[in-house]
């Protein structure tokens, strides 16, 4: 099993509101943990740093291989709130601040990932099928466009030009209480698992993202999925992280 992850500016942002981490757990796991902040002059990259930080500490500190599926499943949700108390907590210290961020977060266990998300950051599953490569949106964005889509009022491909695009419905930091979307998924060998932030999915069509991660070296996956982020005109921070199964 390998993992990567990169992050990126992009070209018209002065400032990178993004933040992932990856790491490896053990011999047969690993985990990333990837956030898109949101709030004025430093407050959202403030805000993805901090959820990343709380989020991977609690990971490792507290993952094993032993443990069962509700077991993870009950880590990785208890850790998202760990974060959202963290940053709703600092953002009360200074009244009037916009302070929040996205996440996405998996764990990969032999052949089962467990994933986590709030907010539009995004988690595909790629695989082949009947000698065909496929993408698969697991999460589903919490978003005001999402949920245009949902009451059949816009299509996706409306959505991805509507100009309320960037309005999310659920973050963390937002409220006291956050409760993250949930997956489980088997990967056959071979699968990855991709995760990021709307500054790929906004811009890169998903077949294009398929193609990227099938047609380059696993190593190189993330830094040509950013490539091409900001082929489209870099127009937001762009984070990806990747996990391959053996």
């Amino acid at each position: 099993m390998k993992v990567f992850s990169e992050t990126d500016i992009g070209l018209l942002r002065e400032e990178n509101q993004d933040c992932v981490w990856s790491g490896v757990l053990s011999s047969g796991a690993c985990a990333a943990v990837l956030c898109d902040g949101m709030g004025g002059e430093a407050h959202g990259g403030l805000a993805s740093q901090m959820a990343v930080d709380v989020i991977s500490k609690r990971i490792t500190e507290s993952f094993s291989e032993m443990m069962n599926r509700n077991s993870v499943r009950n880590l990785l949700i208890t850790a998202v709130s760990a974060a959202n108390s963290i940053v709703t907590e600092a953002a009360q210290k200074e009244s009037g601040i916009v302070m929040g961020t996205t996440c996405v977060a998996a764990v990969v266990s032999g052949r089962r990932a467990y994933i986590v998300n709030v907010g539009d950051s995004r988690g595909y599953r790629l695989f082949t099928s009947e000698d065909s490569e496929c993408i698969q949106q697991v999460t589903k964005d919490h978003s005001h466009v999402q949920d245009l889509i949902d009451r059949g009022e816009i299509t996706e491909e409306q959505a991805r030009t509507h100009p309320d695009r960037n309005k999310i419905t659920r973050a963390i930091g937002a409220e006291s209480m956050v409760t993250p979307d949930y997956f489980e998924l088997e990967l056959a060998p071979g699968d990855m698992l991709l995760l990021c932030s709307d500054g790929l999915s906004s811009y890169v069509d998903d077949m294009d993202i398929l193609d990227i991660c099938f047609e380059n070296p696993p190593e190189q996956v993330c830094q040509s999925l950013i490539d091409c982020a900001n082929a489209s005109g870099g127009h937001d921070n762009i984070s990806v992280a990747l996990v391959v199964a053996d």
